[in-house]
């Protein structure tokens, strides 16, 4: 079993042009909490660090970018904002890749550890390259 001490950490580079958003977080998920690497320990932060870039330019199949609704509660009565896909893709075009990874990680304290390992860029440039991610193709992962 791993623990802390002997957990090792790299950092992966995932490129998300014209990948599908839910199959792409998915793969992410299971990058983030360290599921492809055979010493993973359920409640040990096994994970890499996950670097994404150009998450603008992920696809949602179907209609879904017209119809697909994220809410968001401030906590007031009638607090509740809805707001659609190309509306959030507009605003912020990172944060559509981010809630879904999210919502795929364990409701932890763990889970919350882990989501700090998932670094997610709107364009090609990114602020980690001092620690040389590499990068990782998605189809390889099972």
């Amino acid at each position: 079993m791993a623990n802390t001490a002997t957990v090792q950490k790299e950092w992966l580079l995932v490129d998300a042009e014209n990948e599908v958003l839910g199959r792409l977080a998915s793969k992410i998920a299971m990058l983030v909490r360290g599921k492809h690497k055979p010493t993973f320990t359920a409640h040990v932060d096994t994970g890499d660090h996950v670097v994404v870039i150009n998450a603008d330019k992920v696809r949602l199949t179907g209609g879904k970018m017209d119809y697909k609704e994220y809410q968001r509660f401030s906590g007031y009565p009638g607090g509740r904002t809805v707001e659609i896909a190309k509306d959030i893709k507009r605003r912020k075009p990172h944060a559509m890749v981010e809630i879904a990874v999210r919502g795929m990680l364990p409701k932890t304290r763990l889970g919350r550890a882990q989501f700090t390992n998932l670094h997610v860029f709107a364009g090609s440039e990114h602020k980690h390259a001092a620690q040389n991610p590499r990068k990782i193709d998605l189809n390889s992962i099972k």
